[in-house]
């Protein structure tokens, strides 16, 4: 048996036998486990509210040979979701993180760059913000995955798509398919993504979210930039996400 002790992110939490509880973790060293921690619905001393999705925590488990989940031992939480208030907005964009790390990476492999961009992100959701860090998570995770295509030419014909140089630098996508066009190359049913959106999505990939969540950005600020980074999402994780059908009603 090897005993671990590292930090983790809670994912998702399901009944399991009696009163055991099944709970999905990301972790830092080892990326998303799953581990079995006995009698949690029976008593919360060594959990807690350390088992509510997206709680930051240290995490003690023991992993046993021929055994595929781990056995928790105890959570000590590092900071917790539900430190202040949760409004709808909020909760539908902490099961949006948390369903996408859970789709989108394998079990027992580390990602220390997904493990920190969700600890930045969940930084800025903890003092109220939502939509500037949520697009900022779906556009990186995104690139992370290998799955972001170049805005700033066409797939095409090679036109360079560039909002500063007098041309426009709208760039059109189809959810079907790869890279984005300009206007004369566009596919049949692709959609606009805004000049301003793809600036702001080259902004992104240069700065930091804290920087960006300083920012005045409301719902209504990048709703074709978050919509086209949940499309690519779902195109390459062979899925719809429930959660982000939710975050579109926050």
């Amino acid at each position: 048996m090897i005993q671990r002790v590292g930090e983790a992110i809670v994912l998702r939490v399901w009944p399991f036998h009696e009163a055991d509880l099944l709970v999905s973790l990301f972790t830092r060293e080892q990326g998303r486990v799953k581990g079995v921690a006995r009698h949690a619905m029976r008593s919360r001393r060594r959990f807690g509210g350390a088992l509510e999705p997206m709680t930051h925590v240290r995490a003690s488990y023991a992993e046993r040979p021929k055994h595929e989940l781990v056995r928790l031992d105890a959570f000590e939480i590092l900071s917790s979701p539900l430190s202040r208030p949760v409004d709808y907005a909020r909760t539908a964009a902490l099961q949006f993180l948390a369903e996408v790390v859970e789709e989108a990476l394998p079990e027992g492999a580390a990602e220390d760059a997904v493990f920190r961009l969700v600890l930045a992100v969940l930084d800025e959701m903890q003092v109220g913000r939502v939509w500037m860090p949520v697009t900022y998570f779906a556009l990186w995770m995104n690139r992370l995955m290998g799955w972001m295509p170049e805005l700033g030419r066409c797939v095409v014909c090679g036109l360079v798509l560039d909002p500063r140089d007098g041309r426009g630098g709208t760039v059109w996508y189809s959810a079907t398919s790869d890279g984005v066009t300009c206007g004369d190359d566009r596919r049949a049913g692709s959609v606009a993504l805004s000049a301003a959106s793809v600036a702001d999505a080259q902004r992104i990939f240069r700065g930091t979210v804290k920087g960006l969540a300083e920012e005045d950005w409301p719902k209504t600020r990048g709703v074709d930039l978050r919509r086209f980074a949940v499309e690519t999402l779902e195109r390459h994780l062979e899925r719809r996400l429930v959660s982000a059908r939710a975050l579109e009603r926050g």
